[in-house]
């Protein structure tokens, strides 16, 4: 979160994707003195931002972002959300398209002690972040440094500034990013 809060610009227009409970909305609100605003599909996700005292819609996000003009919000944030959306590249060329600047966290499924656990056992390893069974969770497409950085090329994406974090999310991977990067951070604006 300290990372993505040095991002922000100070009273700026903040627009966070799958805002969940809230958490980084009012710890930026706190931090940067921002104008905060979630969308999330769960209501009660929605409803502890609200007992937060944020603006928080519930619904669709591709909804809620078509209602507003171009470049109506300084920047939007999608912190661990990508992989769970059906459409992501949409998601990402609409954020573009209402934001300045859009800021993307995600697991790095590329990550090297995931990689070990599908080579040993199997399977996706059970840990903090995945902390349930596939049949026990919402639809996933893993993604990785190596995959995200193409898409950008592709799609004329320019990455602004990277950080890298390992495995314990506070220290940073500065090698081999893609086997040793447990959370990656982007900061991206269309060129």
């Amino acid at each position: 979160m300290q990372i993505m809060r040095d991002w922000v610009e100070p009273k700026s227009r903040v627009l966070d994707l799958g805002c969940g409970r809230g958490v980084l909305l009012e710890y930026l609100s706190q931090s940067r003195d921002i104008r905060p605003v979630g969308v999330d599909l769960n209501s009660d996700k929605i409803g502890s931002c609200i007992k937060r005292g944020l603006n928080a819609y519930l619904g669709d996000m591709m909804e809620f972002m078509g209602e507003f003009p171009d470049k109506h919000f300084d920047r939007v944030i999608c912190s661990r959300t990508m992989q769970e959306l059906g459409e992501p590249a949409a998601v990402i060329k609409e954020a573009l398209r209402v934001s300045k600047n859009l800021t993307v966290g995600f697991v790095n499924y590329g990550y090297w002690r995931n990689r070990l656990s599908m080579l040993r056992h199997g399977r996706r390893v059970i840990n903090e972040v995945y902390a349930s069974n596939w049949w026990e969770s919402r639809p996933m497409n893993p993604l990785c440094v190596n995959e995200f950085e193409s898409f950008c090329t592709e799609m004329g994406i320019s990455i602004v500034r990277k950080v890298y974090l390992r495995g314990d999310w506070k220290e940073q991977a500065r090698l081999f990013p893609n086997w040793f990067c447990g959370y990656a951070i982007y900061d991206l604006t269309l060129r």
